[in-house]
């Protein structure tokens, strides 16, 4: 019999990863540090403020008064935890409007005593269960968006990890919003835009690709006005460097922002977030 001499195929290779996806990764690290690290870290005299007045104290969401550099200001993130446990107490760090109500409430009190307000966000989206939506999910979200658009106190924004959605925005409307260098924002995560354009979640990296969320995108189109460099590999692998790098941000952008008025932030702040994203076609 004569023998067979053709070739098998050759599995044609795996398309490479997109870089956006590696980012994605890297900001969702189960190692990376969250929120609440960065505010034992970089603040002192942190003083915890609870509990909405309205219906009760999200657990996945933080606000408290602290002292930065020795000077008096208002400190937020989201919770997201570290054990199982914690973290489904926590809803895993999507806060419910009673989170977003008890931070605008401690924003508020920050304004009375002409304190500067510090959020930091790592968050996939407001908890969408329907408890949270009967009690006005959407409405808290948007308050939060008017009120922090017109607080009459230097505010900065920072992103961490994952910013995602509304759940992001409403801890995010602030004279600058720094972001990590390997965070991403967006409107929707991969697999969710993926499910709904293709009707296929598999095909989250094809969405992280197009959705351009990473840093270097988010800045090119005006929605974060710095990146924050990491230490090589991501801020889990040297924390303690990555805490100086973002403290060192956080100092110069509020020593910037006090040269000016109030009346000149609040114009500037408007002005910012009129023009985000703008693009133009031609024909």
């Amino acid at each position: 019999m004569a023998e067979n001499t053709q070739h098998k195929p050759v599995p044609a290779p795996a398309p490479p990863v997109p870089e956006a996806w590696v980012k994605t990764e890297l900001a969702r690290h189960p190692q990376r540090p969250y929120p609440m690290d960065y505010i034992e870290a970089l603040f002192t005299d942190f003083n915890e403020i609870h509990g909405d007045r309205q219906f009760c104290d999200d657990a996945a969401m933080t606000a408290g008064m602290a002292r930065f550099h020795g000077q008096a200001v208002l400190v937020v993130g989201n919770l997201k935890g570290r054990s199982l446990k914690e973290r489904v107490h926590r809803k895993f760090g999507s806060p419910d409007p009673e989170g977003y109500r008890k931070a605008l409430r401690a924003m508020r009190i920050a304004e009375k005593f002409g304190h500067p307000v510090f959020t930091f966000i790592d968050v996939a989206g407001a908890y969408p269960g329907l408890g949270a939506e009967e009690r006005g999910q959407g409405e808290a979200i948007a308050r939060n968006l008017l009120e922090m658009s017109r607080l009459r106190v230097p505010t900065i924004a920072t992103i961490t990890g994952e910013g995602g959605s509304g759940g992001a925005l409403g801890l995010a409307v602030a004279d600058r919003v720094l972001m990590l260098e390997n965070a991403i924002y967006s409107v929707i995560s991969p697999e969710g835009c993926a499910s709904i354009m293709w009707k296929d979640a598999s095909k989250k990296q094809q969405a992280a690709a197009a959705l351009r969320y990473t840093a270097t995108d988010v800045k090119m189109l005006g929605c974060v006005d710095d990146v924050i460099p990491e230490p090589e590999g991501g801020t889990h692998n040297d924390p303690a460097l990555a805490m100086k790098l973002v403290d060192q941000s956080l100092e110069h952008h509020l020593r910037d922002l006090q040269k000016f008025s109030i009346d000149d932030l609040l114009a500037a702040r408007y002005t910012k977030f009129r023009n985000i994203a703008q693009f133009y076609t031609t024909a």
